[in-house]
C-alpha cells in the first residue's frame, strides 16, 4: 500500500512537531513548511530522535506562490494539515494588517494551489476566538460566531473560505476549533517554545520557574470565577494531534463515498476547566518551589470563562481528552529539567 504524503504547514516547534511525529507513526508520510517567523529548525532534530528519521522540510513563507507551487509539483500530496499563522491576540490588536496578511494572503494562496493541484484534502487549525461573547460556556460547535479581535477574526474568515471551498469546489474540509493546547511530549523532546516573550500561560511559567523572568503577570483578579483569574479548557497537545489523526481517517473514509465535498467542524477541548491561579499552584505542587506572580489590570481582549462541550468530536471521532492537567504539567517540567 502506498503511504499517502500530508503537507504540514507551521508550528514546527509546537503543535506541528507533534503533529508531524503522530501522523508519521500512524504510517503517512510528511512535508513540513514553515516561515520561521516565530520557530527554529532546532525542532527537526529533536523530531528525528523520536521517529529516528529527519522530516522533509522547507523554509517557505505560504504567501510566495512560486516557492509553493513548486512544492506541489514535487510531492503528490493527499492532504493538508493547516497550523500556519501567526496566533498572539495581543499583538492581532497591535497589528492587524500584519495579521490580516499573514494569516488570510496566506490561506488564500495555500487553498489557490491546492485548487489547481487536485489536493481537495484540509484539516484547519481554527481557535475557540471564533465564539461570539455573548455564548456562554461550555460552548458547542453551533453557538454564535464572532471575534473580539483580529487574530479571531483571521480564524473565522479562513473557516468561512473552506466553507465556501467545500460548497463550491468540493474540498473535503474539517475545522478543529482549539481551546488551549499546552504542555509537552512525553519524551521531552519537543515542546511550545516562542521565540520572545511567550504568549501562553504555561510556557510563562515555565521562564518564571525557570529564573529567565520575575513573576508571572496575571491579568485580573476580579472576574466572575471561582478565585477572580480567568478560567479556560486546557488540552494536552498530545490528546490534541491524536484528534488530528482521528478527523483525518475520517476525511479518508467520507471522501470514498461523497463526492461533491463537505465540512465538519469540531471543538477540541477537555469540556474541563482551570483558572490561572490554579495553573499556577499545580506548577509549584510539581517543582516543589513558589512561583512568583503579579496582579495587573485586566486586558480588553480577555474574557472571564471559556471551555467547550467536546461531546460531538466524542460521538462522531469516538475520541476524548486522556491526559489531565496534572499530568500534562509533569511532561512540560521535563525538557527544562526542574521537574521532580
Amino acid at each position: 500500500m502506498i503511504k499517502k504524503t500530508i503537507l504540514i504547514t507551521g508550528w514546527v516547534w509546537y503543535i506541528g512537531s507533534h503533529a508531524v511525529v503522530a501522523f508519521y507513526e500512524a504510517g503517512y508520510e510528511i512535508v513540513i513548511v514553515d516561515n520561521l517567523v516565530n520557530s527554529s529548525t532546532d525542532a527537526l532534530s529533536n523530531i528525528e530522535k523520536i521517529i529516528w528519521i529527519k522530516p522533509i522540510f522547507h523554509e517557505v513563507d505560504l504567501r510566495d506562490r512560486d516557492w509553493l507551487e513548486k512544492l506541489f509539483k514535487t510531492y503528490d500530496f493527499h492532504g493538508v494539515i493547516h497550523f500556519a499563522g501567526l496566533k498572539a491576540v495581543w499583538e492581532s490588536c497591535e497589528k492587524p494588517i500584519l495579521y490580516y496578511d499573514n494569516n488570510i494572503n496566506g490561506s488564500i494562496v495555500l487553498f489557490d494551489i491546492m485548487d489547481k493541484y487536485e489536493v481537495k484534502n484540509i484539516i484547519f487549525s481554527s481557535s475557540a476566538t471564533v465564539y461570539s461573547i455573548k455564548n456562554e460556556s461550555p460552548l458547542d460547535e453551533q453557538g454564535e460566531l464572532d471575534s473580539i479581535n483580529p487574530y479571531g477574526y483571521t480564524k473565522l474568515i479562513t473557516e468561512y473560505m473552506l466553507r465556501g471551498l467545500a460548497e463550491n469546489k468540493w474540498f473535503n474540509v474539517i475545522l478543529l476549533r482549539y481551546f488551549n493546547p499546552i504542555w509537552a511530549h512525553k519524551s521531552g523532546y519537543i515542546w511550545e517554545k516562542p521565540d520572545g516573550i511567550p504568549n501562553n500561560l504555561l510556557p510563562y511559567i515555565l521562564d518564571v520557574a525557570s529564573m529567565k523572568r520575575k513573576s508571572v503577570w496575571i491579568f485580573g483578579n476580579d472576574y466572575d470565577t471561582i478565585d477572580g483569574t480567568g478560567v479556560r479548557d486546557y488540552i494536552h497537545v498530545v490528546d490534541l494531534v491524536d484528534w488530528h489523526l482521528k478527523a483525518y481517517e475520517l476525511i479518508i473514509k467520507e471522501e470514498l463515498w461523497i463526492s461533491n465535498g463537505f465540512c465538519e467542524v469540531f471543538n477540541l477541548g477537555t469540556g474541563k476547566w482551570t483558572s490561572v491561579l490554579e495553573m499556577i499552584k499545580m506548577s509549584e505542587n510539581a517543582i516543589e518551589r513558589p512561583i512568583p506572580y503579579e496582579i495587573l489590570s485586566r486586558r480588553k481582549w480577555d474574557i472571564a470563562t471559556c471551555y467547550c462541550n467536546p461531546a460531538k468530536a466524542k460521538k462522531v471521532l469516538g475520541w476524548e481528552a486522556k491526559l489531565s492537567v496534572k499530568e500534562g504539567i509533569k511532561d512540560s517540567w521535563k525538557f527544562c529539567g526542574i521537574y521532580k
